[in-house]
């Protein structure tokens, strides 16, 4: 299976929204709003078009995965870093290794782009194998409840979590 990742293209959104939808549709951690969370993100300042990939195969649109901008706050230090949210594969393809290349390319790119780091909430049992850490390791607390499990975060460079510690701070738009 060749799949193609490259970065979203405007002409690209409806197929995303399309793909995005029924990849969680039938997930119980869902709340069926991934794809219009997408949508905001993109007229967000934390939007980075770079870090909106696609995965294509045969020209056909199977897969996504999105990188917006976040902070890192304490009492005394602000942080710069990322967050994974969501990646997204057709049903049929998923389980074959679609998602892996849409995060390790994301990975690859936001390392090029000069970020040290990438906070998700997520699936306890899949990110670990790309080497996210449960953020509570790092001092690293989200905004809302949520199982620490769930609470995950990667330092794309060794040290690139060295020393933060904090609250998430998220686009406004995370939360509309």
């Amino acid at each position: 299976m060749k799949t193609t990742i490259r970065q979203e293209k405007q002409s690209d959104f409806q197929d995303v929204f399309s793909v995005i939808e029924k990849a969680f549709k039938d997930d119980p951690l869902s709340d069926d709003s991934e794809q219009f969370l997408v949508e905001r993100l993109r007229k967000s300042t934390a939007f980075i078009p770079e870090l909106s990939l696609i995965a294509e195969l045969n020209n056909k649109i199977i897969g996504h995965i999105l990188l917006t901008r976040i902070q890192i706050k304490n009492d005394k230090i602000i942080n710069d870093s990322l967050a994974l949210a969501p990646v997204s594969v057709n049903l049929r393809w998923q389980n074959q290794g679609v998602g892996s290349k849409l995060i390790i390319r994301a990975h690859e790119i936001a390392k090029g782009l000069g970020y040290q780091s990438i906070v998700l909430l997520g699936h306890e049992n899949y990110y670990p194998k790309f080497g996210y850490e449960r953020a509570s390791k790092f001092g690293i607390t989200l905004p809302f409840e949520v199982p620490d499990e769930n609470c995950m975060a990667i330092e794309l460079e060794k040290g690139g979590l060295e020393g933060v510690s904090g609250m998430v701070e998220y686009a406004p738009e995370f939360f509309e």
